[in-house]
Parts: structure tokens; C-alpha cells; sequence
């Protein structure tokens, strides 16, 4: 029996609740254009037995903990229920940075180089301290919270006074957070859909980095597709495509990456359930590849 009914699952209630909202009215509008009935439910307050009774299957659309910690996914495949997008055990490995790296470490992905530490604080931020020697301190850094998505509580780290500034202006310092190597050049990021790759974006903006105003706010922004040559396209296909099938991904992701000087890419991270706005990447990269929004939304319901 094919789908009839689906239920788009938006909000929560993690920070990125607005920016869930409006991925999740954009896929409903999209779901009834496609033919299908469709309800939009409030995540967690709507979220019932009832619902995932009375559905054929649940269009995930909460960024953050809510859609991405894997948590969700666990019941949703414990009650055989079809959802889109990555199951429990990828979501686990790619919410996390830390893990991230550590799996992509493993696996010989180049990603920036990291340290983790429990909390933020000035003890445990002693750029001083030993643990430091990883990092060309000369060099800027990246301060970023483990779990956590939409550049929220993201710092760019060029000097003491930067630093001070972030410890006191984080929303939650007790929470484990990563300091980053920052890597200068390009920003781009590949979305990965039914096993293949569309086009690479390169993010421009005007901030100091790609950060929740930028992102979500800014109209500047701009998002250019890139024209490699074929060895490169090659690379980075390679890259993201083996980040895709480590992580156990399924369905869609998008691979957040960087590009040096010299050309080499290395991944930032992977978001499981990547933003669906009017600003977002993954909806700007598959129109670049003639795919329009609706026909976006049904290849993804198309291969869960």
C-alpha cells in the first residue's frame, strides 16, 4: 500500500525552533501541492500515538536534539513507523561533532583539528594550558558547542578579548563544546540526495563567518554554485559520498565542508536533517540542478 497521509513534524524545542517552523510550512505546502493529505504537527506538544497511527508516514523537519539527535528516529523504527531521512544510529554518529570527527578520524576524512572540553569557562578555556599544543595559536580558532546546530552559540576566536566575550555571551556554558582549527578560503557545502551528489554552494557573506543572522537573516548572503574542474568535482564528490556511507547515512544529508588555499577539502560536519527555508542550501542547490522544491520533497519521501 503507498503513502497517503503524511505528517510533517516541525518547531520543537530546541533553539532552532523558528527555523524548524519554517523548513516544516514549506514541506507541508509542498506535500499537499504533490496530492497527498497531510497534517503539520507541533513537535512534541501535538506529537501522539494518534498521529502515528493515522499516518502512512512522518516527514521529519526539527533541526536540533529534537530531529537530529537520533532519539526520535529510535521510536519512530521501534514502532515500524516510515520517516524521512537517517536512521537512529547515523543520526547519533553525525549530532555530536566530536564523535563526528572521532568516526571521520578514524575513517581518514580530513576534518579540521579539534579539542573538546566538558564546559565553557575560563579554566577549562586556558589557551595556555598544554591541551592547547594542537593548535597553531597564531592561528584563529572556532568555538563551537557539541551539540548544537544554526551557527547558535558559534564563536570566531582571534585573541583573548574574543574569547572572554564568547564565555560570557554563550546562551549555556555548561554543555561540552569544541575549540576548531579555522580554515581559510571557501566555505561550501554538497547536499547528498538518494545516493548522489548535487551541485556544490559556496557561502559568501558579510558576517565574520556563516552565522545564524547570516544565514537566516541577511539578504546579502549569497550562494554561488561552483564550477570545479573535473579532478576536483572528482575529490569532493569522493569525500562527501564516503562521509555519507560511513556515517550510515540515508535518503538526504548535507556535508558541510571547507576548501585551503591549496585546494585540499576538509568536512565540518553533516546535518541529517538540513535546513528547508527560503534561505536555506539544500533547496538552493537542488534548483541549480533543475530540481524544483515539490520534486525535491517527493524524492525524498520517494527513497525512506
Amino acid at each position: 500500500m503507498g503513502i497517503k497521509k503524511i505528517a510533517v513534524l516541525y518547531g520543537g524545542a530546541s533553539a532552532e525552533r523558528d527555523v524548524s517552523i519554517e523548513s516544516g510550512k514549506n514541506i507541508y505546502a509542498a506535500i499537499l501541492d504533490l496530492g497527498y493529505e497531510a497534517s503539520l504537527i507541533d513537535y512534541p506538544k501535538e506529537f501522539t500515538n494518534a498521529v502515528m497511527e493515522n499516518h502512512d508516514y512522518l516527514f521529519i523537519a526539527l533541526h536540533g536534539e529534537d530531529g537530529e539527535s537520533g532519539d526520535l528516529q529510535k521510536i519512530l523504527s521501534d514502532k515500524s513507523i516510515p520517516y524521512s531521512g537517517s536512521d537512529a544510529n547515523a543520526c547519533s554518529k553525525t549530532w555530536n561533532k566530536a564523535r563526528c570527527k572521532e568516526i571521520l578520524n578514524l575513517n581518514n576524512i580530513p576534518t579540521p583539528q579539534w579539542l573538546s572540553i566538558g564546559e565553557l569557562s575560563q579554566e577549562s578555556c586556558n589557551l595556555e594550558s598544554d591541551k592547547f599544543n594542537v593548535f597553531n595559536l597564531s592561528n584563529t580558532l572556532f568555538l563551537k558547542p557539541e551539540e548544537e546546530g544554526s551557527s547558535i552559540d558559534v564563536f570566531k576566536i582571534t585573541n583573548e578579548s574574543d574569547l572572554s566575550k564568547a564565555i560570557q555571551n554563550c546562551s549555556n556554558n555548561n554543555r561540552p563544546f569544541i575549540f576548531e582549527e579555522c580554515i581559510e578560503h571557501k566555505e561550501l557545502t554538497v547536499p547528498v540526495l538518494n545516493g548522489r551528489c548535487l551541485p556544490a554552494v559556496e557561502i559568501i557573506t558579510s558576517e565574520s563567518f556563516y552565522n545564524y543572522k547570516a544565514k537566516y537573516e541577511k539578504d546579502d548572503t549569497q550562494l554561488l554554485q561552483i564550477n570545479y574542474s573535473p579532478e576536483e568535482q572528482e575529490i569532493l564528490e569522493s569525500i562527501c559520498m564516503n562521509t555519507f556511507n560511513v556515517m550510515g547515512c540515508k535518503g538526504w544529508a548535507r556535508i558541510d565542508l571547507l576548501q585551503d588555499l591549496e585546494g585540499e577539502f576538509y568536512v565540518l560536519e553533516i546535518n541529517t536533517v538540513p535546513g528547508m527555508t527560503s534561505h536555506s542550501l539544500f533547496p538552493a542547490s537542488a534548483k541549480s540542478a533543475g530540481l524544483d522544491y515539490k520534486s525535491l520533497i517527493q524524492e525524498i519521501i520517494d527513497e525512506s
